[in-house]
């Protein structure tokens, strides 16, 4: 099983070329059941939606904003997505005490795939 990062995730979502393609090709070569997303790249974009709508000034930039939360709903509705369960956790713990020195939310995507014996990409 392949675990996207939120790197890859957010190319895929946004089509960024030529990037996507790469992405694309690598995909086609195995089935779309063997990816998922972490729900940690659900929180992300949440998060970063969230502190836009706290910005934005306009009806248009609020609009804009929600208009996203759906999409970020929409997408996430239709893939895998690999949840942070307690076997996740304990692993994030371990990792933490291992003094693994990457952020907090790229420990916890690691730890999702450590713990289910998936491949991050």
């Amino acid at each position: 099983m392949l675990l996207l990062d939120s790197d890859h995730l957010s190319i895929i979502q946004r089509r960024t070329l030529p990037e996507f393609n790469h992405i694309e090709q690598r995909r086609a070569q195995h089935a779309p059941s063997d990816f998922f997303v972490p729900v940690i790249s659900f929180h992300e974009q949440v998060l970063g939606w969230n502190a836009y709508l706290q910005r934005a000034k306009s009806p248009q930039g609020v609009t804009h904003a929600y208009g996203m939360f759906e999409r970020i709903l929409a997408d996430f509705s239709t893939m895998q997505v690999a949840s942070f369960d307690v076997a996740a956790a304990d692993c994030f713990l371990d990792l933490r005490r291992k003094r693994i020195r990457i952020g907090t939310m790229d420990l916890r995507i690691a730890a999702i795939a450590i713990s289910r014996d998936f491949t991050l990409l």
